[in-house]
């Protein structure tokens, strides 16, 4: 058993080049082989989001606090609060972050697979981001 304590990591400032904005992740764990799990809070500032990406093994996002939105490659951006737990399955394309106006934090659980849990895609564009909130006002 191994019990790792609040504030032995340090955060981290998540890289701009997989990121738009102000994103913070605090490492919670890292299995080691055979094992191959690991997790992190991402706190995302208002407007901010991860670039599009897969994950080869999927992605388990629970929501800890704030509102954010999410989108799968071809879907309608949707809306998530704290509480929600959101499932990306295996290569599935899809980006997520905080709301123009609220920050949001998640907690991220994804698999390795040969050592790789994450590709990295392009940017999530302002005019991607910024088409929920066109849809939203266009519905009243």
């Amino acid at each position: 058993m191994e019990i790792t304590r609040n504030g032995s990591q340090p955060s981290l400032k998540a890289p701009t080049e997989h990121f738009t904005g102000i994103v913070r992740i605090d490492p919670l764990f890292q299995t080691s082989e055979p094992a191959r799990t690991g997790g992190a809070y991402v706190t995302f500032e208002p407007c901010s989001r991860s670039d599009w990406h897969t994950h080869p093994l999927g992605q388990t996002l629970i929501v800890t606090s704030g509102y954010g939105l999410v989108q799968r490659w071809g879907g309608p951006i949707e809306e998530i609060r704290a509480g929600d737990v959101v499932l990306a399955a295996p290569g599935e394309k899809h980006w997520h972050g905080a709301s123009p106006t609220t920050a949001m934090t998640h907690i991220a659980i994804q698999e390795s697979l040969d050592g790789k849990n994450v590709d990295w895609l392009e940017k999530v564009i302002d005019e991607q981001y910024n088409a929920w909130l066109s849809g939203k006002n266009s519905q009243g």
